[in-house]
């Protein structure tokens, strides 16, 4: 079983909850990211992601530039810590329908891991033990 500690993206944006839908847009587009991890006071309080935005924004065809982060967010944050195993972090996904969690140490925000952060660590897993075993079988 593999832990998630070595896939966590450990930068990560911080967006206060006042700003726009669409400065929230323009920063993930420049970072390359799909979403922002939401504060206020400092204090985590939401994420805001891509399908929040063609969900909740695009699709609503509410005005980016008017819309708070705030008022469109996920507050039902779920968490985990760095000792996960990658299969109970997608469970974790699956039942919460979503596509990213937010990583903490006790009450220290270490970083998010992503959907594709554990499909990618799983897959790295499989590769290794089809090589063990054609080791095996070859030797």
């Amino acid at each position: 079983m593999t832990m998630i500690s070595e896939k966590i993206e450990r930068l990560v944006v911080l967006l206060d909850e006042d700003k726009s839908a669409y400065e929230a847009a323009l920063l993930m587009s420049d970072k390359h990211i799909g979403s922002v991890v939401v504060t206020r006071a400092s204090r985590i309080i939401g994420l805001f992601t891509e399908r929040d935005l063609m969900r909740q924004v695009v699709a609503k065809r509410r005005d980016p530039a008017e819309v708070r982060i705030k008022e469109v967010m996920r507050t039902d944050i779920v968490d985990v810590t760095p000792r996960e195993e990658v299969e109970h972090c997608i469970e974790l996904m699956k039942q919460n329908q979503c596509r990213h969690l937010l990583v903490f140490e006790g009450d220290a925000f270490i970083g998010i891991i992503s959907l594709r952060d554990l499909l990618l660590l799983l897959l790295e897993e499989k590769e290794e033990l089809i090589r063990q075993l054609t080791k095996y079988v070859t030797s």
